[in-house]
């Protein structure tokens, strides 16, 4: 009879065990800050492209699904103005900066950058300057000290930004490799060629490592079918201390996100 007992009392604790609320202490991005910025509106022609504010938003709308919070993510664009609904700032590193120092002290969790834009050996275009990697690597460690970071930068030899941004709590993405130019930025682009893989791919990928891997795959595919030469070669490092925690920020389950339309060039 106690056997029996103890059977069924199993049974119960078993059951009651499968029907349990997953912890709430499991990893999320709700208690990250984000910023993702567009840092120029030319085509490479020099004329007007909408394309690095249209990832700009829709990366926005991407990290929304990913689990980050609504008032935790800021938006910067050369021309704000233009685009009334999401309300962007107005890009400026000293903004940005600041901005990111402040959400980081309510969220502390961690830190994400997203910058699209143009790029030289030198850094990346935001508006008529250039933002050297050494000048990135410092905001970071300033705003976001003993904490995972995330850093996506969107463009060409975006790859010259990996080795100064290396820290053991980091992982860097980036458009290309240090010597390579990367595709997407002509005036009828609606997004560079990295950007449009980081959203395609994201509803389908569990973390962000698996995410960076498969953005990689991706546009290596899209610049063989366009034959965009030389290839970009996108760039992803992870750092020891990250490595293991990634997996763990899984992705909730999500659809793809709908772009929303773009707004007419003037």
């Amino acid at each position: 009879m106690r056997r029996f007992a103890s059977l069924i009392l199993g049974l119960l604790l078993t059951s009651l065990l499968a029907a349990a609320p997953a912890r709430a202490d499991t990893p999320s991005f709700s208690n990250w800050a984000a910023v993702v910025v567009a840092g120029d509106w030319r085509a490479h022609s020099g004329g007007p492209t909408e394309a690095f504010d249209n990832a700009r938003r829709d990366v926005s709308a991407t990290l929304l699904g990913l689990g980050f919070s609504p008032d935790a993510i800021r938006q910067y664009s050369m021309r704000p103005r233009r685009y009334p609904a999401p309300k962007p700032r107005k890009t400026d590193l000293g903004a940005i900066h600041a901005d990111l120092r402040d959400l980081a002290t309510k969220r502390t969790a961690g830190c994400l950058v997203y910058l699209t834009s143009h790029g030289a050996p030198e850094g990346a275009l935001l508006g008529e300057d250039i933002l050297p990697p050494s000048l990135l690597a410092a905001m970071v460690d300033d705003a976001c000290p003993a904490r995972p970071s995330i850093i996506v930068v969107s463009a060409c030899f975006s790859g010259v930004f990996v080795k100064p941004l290396q820290r053991e709590d980091r992982m860097i993405l980036t458009a290309a490799r240090p010597d390579r130019t990367s595709f997407g930025c002509s005036e009828d682009d609606k997004y560079p060629y990295f950007d449009d893989c980081f959203l395609s791919s994201a509803p389908a990928a569990h973390d962000f490592a698996v995410l960076g891997r498969a953005v990689q795959a991706c546009v290596a595919r899209r610049e063989r079918d366009t034959g965009a030469e030389p290839a970009s070669e996108p760039q992803l490092w992870i750092g020891a201390g990250l490595r293991p925690l990634l997996p763990l920020y899984a992705f909730p389950p999500r659809a793809p996100i709908k772009p929303a339309a773009s707004p007419k060039r003037r």
